[in-house]
């Protein structure tokens, strides 16, 4: 089957497990390196894509091919379902590794599907060597570090059986090109693409197979992965809410850590109304066990103390009945200060001694839950 690949099509063995990833920063090899890439490239690939809205699942695959990158291999893949990593491979171990238990049941129980999985996985380095050169000489660009990364995947309500399709190009952290299902044709992000996007679009035959990829493949593939996986990505864990804050005069952060699945909303409110202001609100991240947290801050520099008591922080999961409902209360505040470091600093202001207070840093529920 011919696939439409970054200036041209080229012949792979199929469309299933194209999946390459600069969001392995799940997988521990090279994973704060990787993190930092994904982290730069995650408006172009338009995350809203891979996340989940109230009754969808989803299936995405993920992949980043550098240049330039001693410390990384040359592309690093993963697949995800709901966001969770399911599998991992790059072009040094060249073959897929399942990262889940149910993963591991799947490869036993689907040995054909396994093996068309791993071989899909490997990648023609050749191919991503010649698409930098292209690119490189197209964007004028003459750093020696380059990214190309890529997204695909679909979405499918269970209850309602319908799905959305979607697969986007980037280019060293940036928009390049855009799939629109609805015409069949690309969607240039980047002056520099239109020429690939024009070129794509006469693809037409290679643009049909995307088209059943993204409607049929895909969905077939999310199933199979939620038989095999239904126990674990089924399930609901409640979160850990606490408030944070780092001085006392800092923002107050509501973070939300440990919950399951990532259906969920973290907001500040005041009587009862959900604030929009002066309040700083961060996306949702994964966890390393699997998990995913949140946090949203509050500035509290221009409450008054006798209207603490107005505020709260809320949590909400869907299909959840009860909300997580946190007060404003600072008896309640996990600070990077210690008591001790309290009263030196009561002290020395009473005295008007100056005193510098050591900084600590405070370890949460998880490791990932870090005030610094």
């Amino acid at each position: 089957m011919k696939l439409p690949l970054l200036i041209k099509p080229v012949s792979v063995s199929g469309l299933r497990g194209k999946f390459l990833s600069a969001a392995s920063c799940f997988h521990s090899f090279h994973s704060f390196s990787v993190f930092f890439l994904f982290l730069k490239f995650k408006d172009a690939i338009n995350l809203k894509n891979l996340v989940c809205s109230t009754v969808k699942h989803s299936f995405s695959g993920i992949f980043t091919a550098s240049t330039g990158t001693s410390n990384l291999p040359e592309v690093v893949a993963v697949a995800l379902v709901n966001n969770i990593e399911a599998s991992y491979c790059d072009s040094k171990i060249e073959k897929a590794i399942p990262k889940q238990d149910w993963m591991e049941n799947l490869r036993d129980g689907e040995p054909e599907y396994w093996k068309e999985y791993a071989q899909d996985c490997a990648v023609n380095r050749l191919f991503f060597e010649e698409q930098f050169h292209i690119l490189k000489r197209r964007l004028n660009q003459t750093t020696s570090v380059h990214i190309l990364q890529k997204v695909i995947g679909c979405e499918w309500d269970d209850k309602t059986e319908t799905s959305h399709g979607y697969q986007n190009y980037g280019f060293d952290g940036e928009d390049f090109l855009v799939f629109d299902l609805k015409t069949l044709t690309w969607i240039a992000t980047k002056p520099q693409a239109v020429i690939t996007k024009h070129y794509w679009d006469r693809q037409k035959t290679t643009n049909d197979l995307w088209k059943y990829y993204l409607t049929q493949v895909c969905v077939d593939w999310l199933k199979k992965h939620l038989k095999y996986g239904r126990i674990s990505l089924m399930r609901t864990d409640l979160p850990s809410v606490s408030l944070l804050q780092k001085t006392p005069s800092s923002q107050v952060t509501c973070h939300a850590t440990g919950f399951y699945p990532d259906r969920a909303d973290l907001f500040w409110r005041k009587d009862g109304e959900e604030l929009h202001e002066d309040v700083d609100k961060g996306e949702i991240l994964p966890n390393h066990d699997g998990t995913f947290q949140m946090s949203v801050d509050l500035n509290i520099s221009s409450i008054a103390a006798e209207d603490w008591k107005k505020y709260d922080c809320v949590f909400q999961m869907s299909d959840v009945k009860d909300d997580i409902i946190t007060k404003l209360d600072k008896s309640v505040i996990r600070t990077n200060q210690s008591k001790t470091e309290m009263e030196i600093q009561s002290f020395a202001g009473a005295s008007r001694i100056s005193q510098q207070p050591q900084q600590s840093v405070l370890v949460y529920k998880r490791t990932s839950s870090v005030v610094q």
